[in-house]
């Protein structure tokens, strides 16, 4: 398995705020966690994959920074288009989806970026979103997402049969999209698996997202092990647990994690199923607060929120330890992704010693208690 924080925390959308951050944010990291070769999971925006495509002398800029810096490169995340810190991101970050031909030329683009940053030997993944937002979405819409996906599939078989390198996609689940859970997920990509190969399609397993679903981990899996599908990408991440929503002192604990630039999903556990919100405001005026709450907000895997609050770590770990037990993960990307830094209630915190101090605790937790060295 192989470590890495995605940089999609960081706001830059240029080559130069890209390279900043890595001198003044991710070397620092990496240093702070003791860590000799730090991966780095990139946000690229789509102009700036775009040039990246095009342009060796930037490739070669971006790569001298990552050297200079320890640092390595196996995964993008390329799931946000672009302004993922933007005043407001909600909904706008499902767009464009898999429909629109600007989503197939971006991660075409982030695909031949990756094949010139990977290090020798590594395959590569891509994170994407699962489809788009499941409103509007409708049978002409799968045709045209089975098309696209289909048209990446033979450019990441070109990439591979030009320059030796194996990149891989990966379909991240996320509630409330049109592929909204794991199960959707595998039920999606097996009827569809004479058109988009397998062998370059997989899962991004987000924890927080499955840990929203209150799916059982383990299941989940086996679920996808079972259908013949490849995990290519662990997102290491927690969602906020709330287990007496109706309680006054929780109703207040996670009213502050209202903010208005992101998405915050909200299920309930309840007896008869699990009741489904799009946002934290929507589940505060909404659910009837009587069974246990999951939030989807990525909370930092090594702070435990404040009683009555608590995280969903136990997921993350038990997920991790299913996929061990499935199938080889030596090449299984493991990318610490917890973006909401900017908006997390509170005093703020420094930023480079937060993640050091995450990634310390997912090299401790995550692989040392596996056996394997981060």
């Amino acid at each position: 398995m192989h470590l890495s924080y995605c940089t999609n925390v960081h706001p830059a959308e240029d080559l130069d705020g890209v390279v900043a951050q890595l001198r003044t944010a991710a070397g620092p990291i990496r240093r702070a966690a003791g860590l000799d070769v730090l991966g780095v999971g990139l946000w690229l925006p789509a102009p700036l994959a775009a040039r990246l495509a095009t342009e060796p002398a930037a490739r070669e800029r971006l790569r001298g920074a990552l050297d200079d810096e320890g640092l390595e490169v196996r995964t993008l995340n390329a799931f946000p288009y672009e302004a993922f810190h933007a005043e407001v991101v909600k909904l706008g970050v499902y767009r464009p989806d898999w429909t629109d031909p600007a989503r197939l030329e971006y991660t075409i683009d982030a695909a031949r970026v990756l094949a010139a940053l990977l290090p020798p030997g590594a395959e590569g993944s891509i994170s994407t979103l699962p489809l788009g937002w499941r409103e509007g979405w409708d049978a002409a819409a799968d045709a045209a997402a089975v098309v696209a996906l289909g048209a990446l599939c033979a450019e990441l078989r070109a990439i591979r049969a030009e320059t030796g390198r194996v990149i891989r996609l990966a379909i991240e689940p996320e509630p409330g999209c049109v592929l909204d859970d794991v199960a959707d997920t595998v039920a999606w990509l097996s009827e569809h698996r004479d058109r988009v190969d397998l062998e370059h399609v997989g899962i991004c397993l987000d924890t927080c997202h499955l840990a929203v679903s209150f799916a059982d981990p383990r299941a989940e899996v086996e679920r996808i092990a079972a259908a013949g599908i490849r995990i290519v990408k662990v997102q290491a991440s927690a969602a906020l647990h709330v287990e007496h929503p109706g309680a006054p002192d929780a109703r207040r604990a996670v009213a502050e994690y209202r903010e208005d630039r992101y998405l915050h999903q909200v299920r309930e556990d309840a007896a008869d199923g699990v009741l489904r919100v799009d946002d934290l405001p929507e589940a505060l005026d909404g659910l009837p607060a009587t069974a246990p709450w999951r939030v989807h907000f990525h909370v930092p895997l090594h702070l435990e929120p404040e009683p009555p609050l608590s995280s969903t770590v136990d997921v993350l770990r038990a997920a991790l330890g299913a996929v061990r037990d499935v199938q080889p993960v030596a090449q299984l990307h493991v990318d610490v992704e917890t973006y909401t830094w900017s908006v997390l209630p509170g005093p703020g915190v420094d930023l480079v010693e937060g993640i050091a101090a995450e990634l310390r605790w997912a090299a401790a937790e995550l692989f040392e208690r596996a056996g394997q060295p981060a």
